[in-house]
Order: structure tokens, then sequence, then C-alpha cells
């Protein structure tokens, strides 16, 4: 039987002390959620509406806005074009990846429509806000300056990602294949969106994979591997996946990958060491790890 995990939920601007309760949840698990950050309803159901009508819809505009590059990071991916897990069969999903999308965008012509554009350029806008507002938080309990991350994530590596997971037969289903392969994400925070149908998993304390149900008005948030190195694993980047739908429904979800921009150099912050916890990790430039980190999950396909 599967085992069902509850994270904390934490309510952004009403709870007494938001960066304690960030702490706590990513210094424990590396997962959390977060409610009532001005993020509008309205605004998430047309993105998630949006989304099913591209998957759903015409092969050939899913065609014309094809993934071409990691080093862009902008397009449509079908099944079976990514390995999050390099060692497991290809995963079992459709995405659409949208990277640094409010700067000029030489991928413009391999968007769906106008109006695709515009509704994820304001869905991006508000998700960095509230990306930003808890950034800031986490700095300053980290005893740097307010911005020290904001700084550092202007968009350039910020994704916005529409996932999709189509129903399959038990018998169309390699062993060991998943809707996404276990894996830690690369760069700071992500923030996902999990729509009304379940399937993320995330591997305990005690090494044991558990479900994490969608919760409404909620976005999962985890750390990510610059994230652990900055703290100098004072915050954990998790192994979490998801599972093939096997169900007869099919998974939508809306991840944010709040990255580092691609020249900023990635240390344990001077917080987070001291002498019964020495300096874990080398200095790395968060571009030159984000780009090994796409390369292995794509097995060269699409790093030219």
């Amino acid at each position: 039987m599967r085992e069902i995990m509850s994270l904390p939920v934490i309510p952004f601007y009403s709870h007494p002390d938001p960066a304690q309760a960030i702490h706590d949840s990513l210094s424990g698990l590396g997962f959390m959620q977060i409610s009532d950050i001005g993020i509008e309803p309205a605004l998430l159901a047309k993105v998630f509406t949006m989304s099913r009508e591209f998957f759903c819809g015409d092969k050939a505009v899913k065609a014309r806005c094809r993934y071409q590059s990691a080093q862009e990071n902008f397009g449509y991916q079908g099944l079976f074009e990514e390995n999050l897990d390099p060692a497991a069969p290809a995963d079992i999903k459709e995405t659409f990846t949208m990277r640094n999308i409010l700067a000029a965008c030489p991928a413009d012509k391999r968007w769906p429509s106008v109006a695709f554009k515009v509704l994820m350029q304001q869905f991006y806008a508000e998700v960095l806000r509230a990306a930003h507002e808890i950034q800031r938080v986490m700095a300053r309990k980290l005893g740097e300056q307010e911005h020290f991350f904001t700084r550092a994530h202007n968009g350039e590596n910020i994704s916005l990602r529409l996932l999709y997971y189509p129903a399959q037969e038990q018998n169309t289903v390699s062993d060991g294949q998943l809707g996404a392969g276990a894996h830690t994400d690369y760069g700071f925070l992500t923030m996902l969106f999990q729509g009304n149908v379940g399937g993320l998993q995330v591997l305990n304390n005690e090494k044991r994979w558990m479900d994490v149900p969608p919760e409404q008005g909620a976005v999962v948030v985890n750390s990510g591997d610059l994230l652990e190195r900055w703290t100098n694993g004072t915050y954990r980047s998790t192994l979490h996946r998801v599972m093939p739908r096997t169900n007869g429904r099919d998974r939508l979800s809306i991840a944010m990958f709040i990255d580092p921009d691609t020249a900023t150099k990635v240390m344990p912050l001077a917080g987070c060491v001291n002498s019964s916890s020495p300096a874990k990790y080398p200095t790395v430039t968060a571009g030159e790890h984000i780009q090994a980190k796409l390369a292995a999950s794509h097995k060269a396909r699409f790093t030219q």
C-alpha cells in the first residue's frame, strides 16, 4: 500500500514567522507547501485550461513549437524525450518549457499563439514575484541582506514548465518507467502547482517513497541542488518522482524553476559554515551546473 505524506502548509502572509517555518521545512525534508502568497486562483485555472488545450490539441502546433536546445530551454518535448533519472527508461510525459520569457524572446515564432504567450508571461511574472518574497525572508533568516538571493535571480535561468502525464495501460509501461524519473531539482527552489490529480512522490528520511496529494490553494515548494550548496547542506535537495498514470486519469502540473543567473557563483554562505560544519561544497557557476544537468537528462538529444 502506498503511504501518504502530509507536508506542512505555510500561509505566507498570515503566518506569525514564515521565515522560521520555511527554515524548519527545508532543513527537515526539503519540501513544504505555501499558501496565501498572492497568486490568483482564477489566473492559475486559466493556465491549467490553456495547458490542457495545448497538450490535447493539434499535433502540428506542437511540431511548430519544438524544443531545440538545452541552452535555449524553450519549447515542446514529447513522450519519452527526457530521462530525469538517466539510469531508467525515458519519462512518460510531455512538456512545454519557457525560460526567461519576460525578456526579449528569440523563440517568438514557436509560441502556440499570442494569447498563450500573454497568459504565460502574466503567470510567470506572478510566480516570480512570489518567489522573490520567499527569497527575501530566507535571506534574512540565513543572515544575509534581504536582496542577496533576489539579485541573483533576474530570470535568465528561471523557467516555467507545463507538464502532461497521459493515462497509460499498465502493460505498456516498462519496468522502472515513471512519469518523471527520480531526481533532485537543479537550482534554488521549485514551485509546483499540482492541479487536482496526484502522482508526486517524495523520498522521506526513512528512504520510503511517500505520496504527496494535491492541497487546494497551496503550492509545493522544494529546495534545489544549488540551494543545498549555498546553505552547506542545511537545506536539502530531496529526491522526488512522478508515478505513471495507469489508473485511467491523466495529470497536469505546472512547475516554476527558480534558478540563478548564469554567472552566479554559488558557494557555502558564511553563516552556514563553522568549525563543526566546514564547507562541504566547492564553488560552482550556476549556468555550468544547470546546463550539465539538462544535458544529462536529455541524453544528448538537445545539447547543441
